[in-house]
């Protein structure tokens, strides 16, 4: 059926609540930035991904910016330490909810203080396909029920 809208969508897509499997890499990477220290929720592989990749393309241009020197070696090392300040909590926070749309703890993060196999364990948990009980890690964007509130009895 051409043109299908699923219910209760926000007009611009999957709402940030949900994992968008199958994200283009431009909304990847917008709703890395707007979930930028959120730890709960879930995150799709696509949307892992292609943060990945576009980290690693901005990582490499500013190494090789630095490697070129020119004289500026000072500032690309400056830039890259910025943009690894920016990116750190936020890259922490996508791979958090990667696992947990695996769902596994976000405490297997911990395996990347461990050289090599620690490493490779965590490329194979972030490399799972999604699992439906990973949906014990949402919270609901509405704690309320979707119904107003009765006014309250008058008082006497």
């Amino acid at each position: 059926m051409s043109g299908y809208q699923p219910r209760n969508l926000p007009p611009g897509g999957v709402p940030l609540e949900l994992p968008f499997y199958g994200a283009p890499p431009v909304e990847s990477v917008t709703r890395f930035w707007k979930k930028y220290a959120v730890f709960h929720g879930r995150a799709s592989r696509s949307e892992y991904w292609w943060w990945v990749l576009a980290s690693a393309i901005v990582s490499g241009l500013i190494n090789a910016a630095s490697a070129t020197g020119n004289g500026r070696t000072g500032a690309s090392a400056a830039l890259g330490g910025v943009w690894f300040l920016a990116t750190v909590v936020p890259s922490l926070a996508v791979a958090a909810r990667r696992l947990h749309d695996a769902n596994l703890s976000a405490l297997f993060l911990l395996l990347a203080l461990l050289p090599v196999l620690g490493w490779v364990a965590l490329l194979v948990m972030v490399l799972l396909p999604a699992h439906p009980a990973g949906q014990r890690f949402d919270r609901p964007a509405y704690v309320y029920p979707p119904y107003p509130q009765q006014p309250y009895p008058p008082q006497t």
